[in-house]
């Protein structure tokens, strides 16, 4: 399981520090739980999306040194930048990278 961040909202982020720095604040920059998900719903989402079924081996190991699930807390960036927000769903962020694929 992960959280899921789309780069504009990545860029919006960067601009909204750039206008106001916080010298010295470290932050983890992620998509919370709303945009979280594992690799299979990842795989299902797309194939919805697509409407290709997509290939894949499921190993039930996990692999060494893997966070079983990491979802960032933005709560410390909302409070420093509470204008910002992530804009960009799961939904959003996935058919975005599909059309640009499709393009090509």
């Amino acid at each position: 399981m992960r959280d899921n961040i789309h780069s504009y909202d990545v860029a919006q982020f960067i601009n909204h520090f750039i206008q106001a720095p916080r010298a010295g604040e470290v932050y983890n920059l992620g998509g919370e739980r709303e945009n979280s998900m594992s690799i299979l719903e990842a795989f299902s989402l797309i194939s919805q999306i697509s409407g290709r079924k997509m290939l894949c081996e499921y190993i039930d190991q996990n692999r060494k040194g893997d966070h079983i699930c990491y979802i960032s807390d933005l709560g410390k960036m909302k409070d420093h930048y509470p204008k910002w927000n992530i804009t960009k769903d799961l939904l959003a962020t996935f058919t975005e990278i599909y059309q640009s694929w499709a393009q090509r």
